[in-house]
């Protein structure tokens, strides 16, 4: 019973996250590089903590943060999230603002217990994001003086697809290692007008790898907790695909059609994260956190800009008076964070640093289960105003729907 389920939501996984970076889940003029922008969002609760919790000692959902934490999923109980994302962006530089609204799937994950402090979890969360429109940019004809206009937008991004597995090796200390399949391609589409006749260029990248990364949480006391993750670095390989058509006095003619072509290999870090997390005055739990991606290693580039190495902190702090309460109220879960990301992109020697600040709210949907509704909110802002940069503001609501199944649980009969 239980391999079928997990065979059916690795199908679900893999199908919405096909589908759902088609639809562009993000309109930020950054997303033009690279992979695009990389996603913070993450499951549940996070996304009102400032996206931390490395050390967060869960056994009430799931914590996507660390493979270690799978290791408390309590038996019987099956957890599955669920969330979707909006998000309004403003764009301001020295000449123009402009905004911009997306809506879209955020993250699909489920976890489970395999055997006595053995549990595991599959999760899907878009990696990167693209979507992008630049309209009316100049180029010279090359061997003239005569210029051109050209529109260029590029829509889709990577998934995340992950496979987790947490052991407890004592009661205290809690191993996890984890398995990401990388999956996703970038369309991106050209058109101009040169005489009489109007281009079209369309180019398709496809990227894919397996990645591999490890977590360890430790209780030091029944109130504090330490934790650490790891993730390997990796080769992305990707090949191109590129059609070109023409059309003359209303006639399209077709200049190549699905030419492969030869692209660069992408190159992502290892990356380091630290986090502590402490229940205090029994109804706050504050938690903690340090990432470290070692961009300068990879020896990348891009044609106005370096990557370079990037540290982002998270604060988060959440709230809840009794979370087996008799009184509704008593159960609800209050939350909000901070985080601060220096960049990992240099334009012009100037990092494009950002910033979030969140709120959220869990709402219990029983007395007896652990499921909850999780609603998040977040300010963020990245960029600056300055040269050839672009300030960016966004405000993004995210809904998860974190809910609790027990399986082959006695019923008890009075």
């Amino acid at each position: 019973m239980m391999n079928r389920y997990v065979i059916m939501a690795s199908i679900l996984l893999i199908h919405m996250g096909a589908r759902s970076q088609s639809e562009g889940l993000t309109s930020s003029p950054y997303s033009l590089y690279g992979l695009g922008t990389i996603n913070q969002t993450s499951i549940g609760q996070s996304n009102g903590l400032g996206y931390s919790g490395i050390a967060h000692r869960m056994d009430t959902g799931i914590n996507n943060l660390n493979p270690a934490n799978y290791a408390l999923v309590p038996q019987n109980s099956f957890f599955y999230d669920i969330g979707v994302v909006g998000e309004y962006n403003n764009y301001s530089n020295r000449g123009d603002d402009e905004s911009k609204t997306t809506f879209n799937f955020s993250n699909i994950a489920f976890a489970f217990r395999i055997a006595n402090r053995l549990g595991a979890g599959i999760s899907l969360i878009p990696y990167s994001d693209v979507g992008y429109t630049l309209l009316g940019l100049v180029s010279n004809i090359e061997g003239s003086d005569e210029t051109f206009e050209s529109n260029v937008s590029g829509i889709g991004g990577l998934n995340d697809f992950g496979i987790n597995l947490g052991y407890g090796i004592t009661d205290q200390l809690r191993l996890g290692v984890r398995a990401s399949v990388l999956f996703g391609n970038i369309e991106e589409k050209e058109n101009f007008v040169i005489s009489n006749s109007y281009f079209e260029l369309n180019e398709t990248t496809n990227y894919s790898a397996l990645r591999l990364g490890m977590g360890m949480q430790y209780d030091i006391t029944d109130k504090i907790s330490v934790g650490g993750t790891v993730q390997l670095p990796v080769t992305l390989t990707g090949n191109l695909t590129r059609s070109v058509s023409k059309t003359l006095d209303g006639e399209e003619i077709i200049v190549e059609d699905e030419e492969e072509d030869d692209v660069s290999d992408f190159k992502l870090p290892m990356e380091l994260g630290f986090g502590i997390s402490a229940k205090i005055l029994k109804s706050f739990t504050l938690n903690a956190d340090y990432k470290k991606n070692f961009w300068d290693a990879t020896d990348q580039s891009e044609s106005i800009g370096t990557y370079a190495d990037q540290d982002i902190y998270a604060i988060g702090l959440e709230y809840v008076n009794k979370s087996r309460g008799y009184k509704y109220w008593e159960r609800i879960r209050y939350r909000a964070g901070f985080n601060y990301d220096n960049g990992y992109l240099a334009i012009n020697n100037n990092k494009i640093d950002g910033y979030n600040i969140t709120m959220g709210i869990g709402l219990p949907t029983g007395y007896t289960s652990n499921s909850l509704i999780n609603l998040s909110y977040a300010y963020g802002s990245k960029g600056q105003i300055n040269n050839i940069l672009v300030k960016e503001n966004y405000h993004s609501i995210t809904l998860n729907l974190s809910l609790e199944d027990l399986w082959f649980a006695k019923r008890k009969i009075d």
